[in-house]
């Protein structure tokens, strides 16, 4: 029983793993980051100096699609939104709960990845919460740092892997980088305020 008790507690059930959420639009970051290339920042403007990663607005799809599929059935609630300035209704996918405190433009200047987090977003039709994000996860992360951080120029490649001559690059980030200490990084106040 306690088996199942704790596959329940740790499975996308609660953890909303691995589970698509209804959209207003079936927006796919495989055709636009995958595909266009178009990098993370030119919708998620915030990324890189705010605690989070704003959920783009209409005006931001317009940019491109008042030319291109402009008539498009599917882009209906797009142009409706942009006429009526209004807010698309996206759902947030990767939520975190009220009581855990999550800067984003400390873990892009610290070198992590959106991969890290997010998963292949370029290879997603529909997005998806690939990790868990639960405490165990970002404990795991801050932990030892060194495993996950990247050089800040490849924050947003999302094929980047670490390079198997140079071992030691994770470790060296962390120094270069100045990432606090293995404590400062538990400490419960880091990311419970």
């Amino acid at each position: 029983l306690g088996g199942v008790v704790a596959l329940i507690a740790l499975g996308g059930y609660t953890t909303n793993q691995s589970v698509f959420v209804e959209q207003p639009i079936q927006f796919s970051h495989a055709h636009h980051v995958g595909g266009m290339g178009i990098d993370c920042r030119y919708c998620h403007t915030s990324v890189e100096d705010s605690a989070f990663a704003n959920i783009p607005p209409t005006k931001t799809c317009m940019n491109c699609h008042s030319q291109i599929w402009s008539g498009a059935p599917i882009l209906e609630p797009v142009r409706a939104s942009f006429r009526d300035n209004t807010r698309l209704q996206w759902i947030r996918v990767h939520d975190l709960p009220d009581f855990v405190y999550f800067n984003h433009s400390i873990h892009v200047r610290q070198g992590v990845g959106c991969a890290t987090c997010h998963g292949r977003i370029d290879r997603m039709p529909l997005v998806y919460q690939e990790a868990p994000l639960t405490m165990k996860w970002c404990l795991d992360c801050h932990r030892d740092p060194a495993r996950q951080i990247r050089p800040r120029e490849e924050v947003y490649n999302m094929a980047w892997e670490r390079p198997a001559d140079d071992p030691n690059l994770g470790a060296r980030l962390v120094e270069e980088y100045k990432i606090g200490s293995v404590y400062q990084l538990t400490s419960c106040s880091t990311c419970h305020r």
